[in-house]
């Protein structure tokens, strides 16, 4: 079995932005512009709350099997989730995630 490179993208909603939390989100919004957005290992967040309060997580892994796919997923969910709540950011929505796999 070869392995795959997976992309797995997490995307939500920022909730209960305190004022001073969407002051500091304004102030580091060109190092998370979506022109920047990559997929990596950490995640790359990209969002624009200037427009709306919607954020997008990249991440990059790899896997062989179904279960690894299903692992990813979840790695990446628990580790945007993880970055929001270290940084005292509500979320909310469906915190969807959108799997997509190639051979290589």
């Amino acid at each position: 079995m070869s392995s795959r490179t997976l992309r797995v993208t997490v995307r939500g909603f920022f909730d209960g932005l305190s004022a001073d939390r969407r002051v500091g989100l304004l102030a580091r919004a060109a190092e998370h512009d979506v022109l920047r957005a990559a997929f990596t290992p950490e995640g790359s967040l990209t969002y624009d709350v200037a427009v709306r309060p919607a954020f997008t997580f990249r991440f990059l892994d790899s896997g062989e099997a179904e279960e690894d796919i299903l692992e990813a997923t979840e790695r990446a969910e628990e580790s945007a989730r993880a970055w929001l709540e270290q940084r005292g950011y509500g979320y909310r929505g469906s915190f969807a995630v959108l799997r997509l796999s190639g051979r290589g």
